[in-house]
């Protein structure tokens, strides 16, 4: 009788103890926490606790599950390494161009209209597209809801409150996204700090959402969801996209991050691309 266990090739890279040790403490977390990351990619998840190990000076992944299981305090710890936060205002300017160009005038279309954010993280992305629908017109139709399932970064988007070193770097992607007027229009600003315009907050609603374990909670017009799927096996990018599928308006535009696409996905037949080259998506 063969016993020989059969690795995935990212497995055999990884090690087989070491394998075993990231199955059990994503079962640890899963079973205490409700938070599935067992189809992630396990090379994201070990570059995360990696780095938890490195800061807790803890030798082994058994050691840093056992204090997930005893220590208060520490699986918070945990969720919050796990959850991706890494995001900028405009990001990808050529995205955020195609859909003010082609995107914009097939919502000028409807009634009413209600976007996505699928992973917002700490919100950047969420408050650029609440400026350009402002700048055409359509803000005040659009209800946006911004979901992730991290609850402490989602405190930091309700603040709408960013660095200010890093306003710079959105005006410049801001400029080559399209932008209208000028961006610091936008926001005040102290010695540390821009405070965008609370005003960009009245049709922004956001909620806790775990991508992996929740289902559908309404019918949009728009799913954005950028650069998250790539941290999925393609067992749970498929979950997901058919999660999207279901929550998708016919005629619906699904906006994915520079290095995702639908070309494994089973629901690939039931979208047309409307700009394959910035990941745009429209179901048929």
């Amino acid at each position: 009788m063969n016993n020989q266990v059969m690795l995935s090739e990212e497995e055999l890279d990884i090690g087989l103890v070491e394998c075993i040790e990231v199955d059990l403490l994503l079962e640890a977390i899963y079973r205490l926490s409700g938070f599935d990351f067992r189809k992630y990619m396990k090379s994201s998840i070990i570059r995360r606790i990696q780095n938890r190990m490195r800061l807790e000076r803890i030798g082994t992944i058994t050691a840093l599950q056992e204090k997930i299981i005893h220590e208060k305090g520490f699986l918070e710890k945990i969720l919050n390494d796990f959850s991706i936060n890494v995001t900028e205002m405009f990001r990808d300017p050529s995205f955020f161009r195609s859909f003010r160009q082609k995107v914009v005038p097939e919502l000028r279309k409807l009634e009413s209209i209600r976007i996505w954010h699928a992973g917002c993280a700490t919100g950047e992305e969420v408050y650029s597209m609440a400026i350009l629908l402002e700048e055409e017109g359509l803000a005040d139709k659009t209800t946006i809801y911004a979901t992730d399932m991290n609850e402490n970064v989602l405190q930091k988007a309700k603040q709408g409150t960013f660095s200010l070193v890093k306003m710079q770097t959105y005006t410049k992607n801001y400029m080559q996204a399209g932008g209208t007027e000028e961006f610091s229009e936008y926001y005040t600003a102290d010695d540390h700090f821009a405070y965008f315009r609370p005003s960009l907050l009245k049709n922004i609603s956001f909620a806790q959402h775990n991508l992996v374990t929740d289902s559908s909670f309404n019918e949009f017009h728009v799913i954005i969801c950028r650069n998250v799927l790539i941290y999925f096996t393609s067992e749970l990018q498929n979950q997901v996209q058919n999660l999207f599928y279901e929550s998708l308006c016919p005629g619906g535009f699904l906006g994915l991050g520079d290095k995702e696409s639908l070309r494994f996905s089973e629901k690939t037949p039931h979208y047309m691309e409307f700009d394959c080259t910035e990941k745009i998506y429209q179901k048929r």
